[in-house]
């Protein structure tokens, strides 16, 4: 390392050559050469008299110079002449005033205020510390003192302190009024009172106040200010005062001329909806007198305080008295000036009433349904009907909680609140099914966001089917089969239907076998040829069951069954009755259109033919005869 306080001139030594050794315990020692080469390196110097330990530099600017002008550059330089590389920075200090207005950049530049110099007649001195640091470190300081002098411009000054103007009142738009001036250098004008000018406007180079309207107040007063452009703290202000022939009998002048707006139902009482400004003939507000007129429903609700129209009860959009007017409530507002005669202006005022979703809706009363257990799909269950006070009345959206599936069979009308079946319904798990349905009112407020829901619990029962007997078609039948000796000759199939619910149907023979001679497998009746020797007739009871224990729902079907010889010419094998279902006639209306004409159309039409025939025949004769 370089030791601590060793100075390296390479103009007197530009290499050092060191001699290292080393060893360690028990091995030879080593011993190596180290070159240290010293060049000419840059060193930041600060110029004269900025770096002298005196006064340091010294600048003298004008007090009025302009805003943010350079004044003063700190140029360092390194040995040699050459410029220093990386730019440089500056610590800027002013030991006697504290604070400077004054702006260092860091390219070294000193800035006169952004706001300007003090407009005062002493001298002013600012002296700064400036510090300066290249990128490898090296500094140097120096001290600038800066020097404002007292300008030598005129001040901004008006010729006259106060102006008085008179116009006739026939002045148009954009005509020249007045004209005021100021002396001063670069001098702009503008009117700072009142705020906004809305009657008269200034050319801010000349100086001349326009109309920009029909001036149809009696006085007007204007403050006027001029001041420097590039020194906006040198200025002055004076008063125009504007006076207004023939302006006597005007009626008075408002703002705003005619007032519409929206105005939500929740309004409170006592707020404020609009303050008139009107001025009468004088320009002034004294005198005035505020009334409101219109239809009943608007006087009842609003009300005049002075040039205030204010809320005077609540403005109910759900009410039948606001729905008749349609939600919109017109009235007019007196203003009236005194004199001889008195003179009034009217202010049309038009407002809407807005919905605002006040109340949320109610769930129905008693909302348990029964349904039969065997319902089929689309059989409708019952409706759901809520009510909100809000309008437009009961104006609801239903929905069902969870959506239809296996566990909630149902769906619901979104517009009507109508349930209905949708899938089969499992009396064997549910008695019953609740169900959640989302009543949400819509079209309530002006914001479709803000809705309001509840939701109600619906009950649906479920209504048992008893047990019904059977049904076997026909119930009566009368069969002819032809045997054999040890035959098994199918007889018939009966066709029966239970109930739904019930179990499977069960069938016995309950008389009539005799000697065995009849089988039953299912529907089925099966005949067993045994030791037939002659024809006969037997007439077999089957009884049909649902009921497990056979005691209960049954129904008898009655077969004759005649039984001839396989050799003895019989009908065919098995005749079955059929029952054929009688067919409601289907009746067709068809109308033909028919004329009948009158027995006096009928001759005039005869005659007429006969003559043309004539008629005809002459012409065909006498065309021959030629």
């Amino acid at each position: 390392t370089l030791r601590a306080g060793a100075e390296l001139d390479a103009h007197q030594v530009n290499q050092y050559t060191l001699t290292l050794w080393a060893a360690c315990p028990e091995e030879n020692e080593v011993q190596e050469h180290l070159f240290v080469r010293v060049t000419r390196g840059q060193v930041l110097r600060c110029d004269n008299p900025f770096a002298s330990a005196g006064r340091g530099d010294v600048v003298q600017v004008l007090a009025d110079v302009a805003l943010r002008t350079p004044l003063y550059a700190v140029v360092p330089q390194p040995l040699g002449g050459l410029m220093v590389s990386g730019a440089c920075h500056g610590v800027l200090q002013t030991p006697q005033t504290g604070a400077t207005p004054l702006t260092l950049t860091h390219r070294g530049l000193v800035l006169a205020p952004a706001n300007g110099f003090n407009s005062s007649k002493d001298i002013q001195t600012f002296r700064l510390e400036i510090e300066v640091m290249d990128r490898h470190g090296h500094n140097c300081s120096g001290v600038v003192r800066v020097e404002v002098l007292p300008s030598s411009r005129s001040r901004v000054t008006f010729l006259e302190p106060q102006w008085a103007v008179t116009v006739p009142k026939s002045i148009g738009p954009l005509e020249v009024v007045t004209q005021v001036r100021a002396s001063g250098d670069n001098v702009r004008y503008v009117i700072l009172a009142p705020v906004t000018p809305a009657l008269f406007t200034i050319n801010e180079v000349t100086g001349e106040i326009r109309s920009t309207q029909q001036l149809e107040v009696a006085q007007a007063h204007l403050l006027v200010q001029a001041y420097n452009m590039l020194h906006p703290d040198d200025h002055a202000t004076t008063t125009v005062n504007i006076t207004v022939k023939g302006t006597d009998q005007q009626a008075p002048s408002c703002v705003p001329a005619i007032f519409a707006s929206w105005v939500p139902e929740t309004e409170p009482p006592g707020s404020t909806l609009v303050t008139l400004r009107c001025t009468d003939s004088s320009g002034t507000e004294r005198h005035l007198q505020y009334t409101l007129e219109g239809p009943p429903a608007s006087r009842s609700s609003f009300h005049m305080e002075g040039p205030q129209l204010k809320v005077n009860t609540t403005l109910d959009y759900d009410s039948e008295a606001v729905a008749a007017v349609g939600f919109q409530l017109t009235a007019t507002i007196v203003v009236t000036a005194g004199g001889q005669p008195p003179q009034s202006t009217h202010v049309p005022v038009f407002l809407a009433v807005t919905p605002v979703n006040e109340f949320t809706p109610v769930c129905p009363s008693g909302t348990t349904f029964t349904v039969l257990e065997t319902a089929a799909f689309g059989s409708i269950v019952g409706y759901v009907t809520g009510t909100d006070r809000d309008y437009p009345r009961n104006s609801l959206e239903y929905r069902l909680e969870g959506g239809a599936g296996p566990a909630q069979p149902f769906s619901i009308d979104t517009q009507t609140g109508e349930i209905r079946v949708v899938g089969p319904l499992d009396s064997k798990r549910h008695k019953s099914y609740r169900l959640s349905a989302r009543l949400t009112d819509t079209g309530n407020d002006v914001d479709p966001s803000q809705r309001r829901s509840c939701l109600c619990e619906v009950t649906v029962e479920l209504q048992a089917v008893p047990d019904q007997a059977p049904q076997c078609i026909p119930e009566v039948q009368e069969l002819w089969i032809a045997a054999g000796p040890g035959d098994r000759q199918p007889v018939t199939r009966l066709v029966c239907q239970g109930s739904p619910s019930s179990a499977a149907l069960t069938y016995a023979v309950a008389g009539g076998n005799k000697d065995g001679r009849f089988q039953l497998e299912g529907n089925s009746v099966f005949y067993l040829s045994k030791d037939l020797s002659e024809p006969c007739t037997y007439v077999l009871l089957v009884k049909v069951w649902s009921s497990p224990g056979g005691l209960q729902h049954s129904t008898m079907v009655a077969l004759v069954v005649h039984v001839s010889l396989r050799s003895t010419p019989v009908p065919p094998s098995t005749t079955t009755w059929h029952t054929t279902l009688q067919k409601e006639p289907l009746v067709i209306m068809r109308t033909v259109a028919v004329w009948h004409p009158p027995p006096w159309f009928v001759a005039v039409l005869t005659v007429s033919s006969a003559l043309l025939l004539v008629t005809l025949g002459c012409v065909v004769r006498k065309l021959l005869y030629r």
